[in-house]
């Protein structure tokens, strides 16, 4: 588990954007970084510090992964055949609490990670409690009939905060989602602009 789910909208306010477009975020009301220097005037950026932050709102995006499981999965994406940039985004985005959060079964990527970590989820009829597990393109992501009428389940599949991606296949009627596809960077719904070639500088270099 991340350490801060319970300040999650501190990375928000630390990139300076509000990086899951959610209207609650503190960035809508005020555009400075946390803490008591949070008003001084930004610096500008060297190279490294604009491919770090890439790095780092990539990696906060998705739950803020540990720098061990984003490194992991970076050098997976760097194994696999094609542009590492967009076999990251890839990778990210086949994550089970990703699908779950992006079939709109929770509000938010840190509630999908508990919904799965609790056991309310199943992959092709198999409970599945583990968020970091690997959906491939045909598998069928359920929410557990035990679970369905759960309020946080409800409200998010009636939100018109976002909209679910064509990569995936969902009946909110009957809780499921499938994987049709993995999405490449232009499919993947950001509310800002992600830079995965950054990343790949950043770890090249680091």
């Amino acid at each position: 588990m991340t350490k801060r789910t319970s300040a999650k909208y501190k990375i928000d306010r630390r990139m300076g954007e509000n990086i899951w477009g959610r209207a609650k975020s503190p960035v809508n009301r005020r555009e400075y970084g946390p803490g008591q220097h949070g008003q001084r005037r930004k610096a500008k950026l060297s190279d490294f510090g604009t491919q770090l932050r890439a790095k780092q709102k990539l990696k906060g995006y998705y739950g803020d992964l540990t720098e061990k499981q984003f490194r992991r999965i970076y050098a997976e994406a760097e194994r696999v055949k094609g542009d590492t940039g967009e076999n990251l985004i890839g990778l990210l985005e086949r994550r089970l609490d990703a699908i779950v959060y992006r079939a709109k079964f929770v509000p938010t990527v840190f509630a999908a990670r508990q919904f799965v970590n609790h056991g309310h989820v199943t992959v092709n009829g198999k409970r599945v409690n583990i968020p970091s597990y690997r959906v491939k393109e045909g598998d069928v992501i359920a929410v557990r009939d035990r679970s369905k009428q759960l309020a946080i389940v409800l409200e998010a599949a009636q939100s018109a905060e976002r909209d679910v991606p064509d990569y995936l296949d969902v009946d909110h009627s009957k809780m499921t989602a499938s994987f049709v596809r993995t999405p490449s960077l232009s499919d993947v719904p950001y509310p800002v602009m992600m830079e995965p070639n950054l990343v790949v500088e950043f770890y090249a270099k680091n």
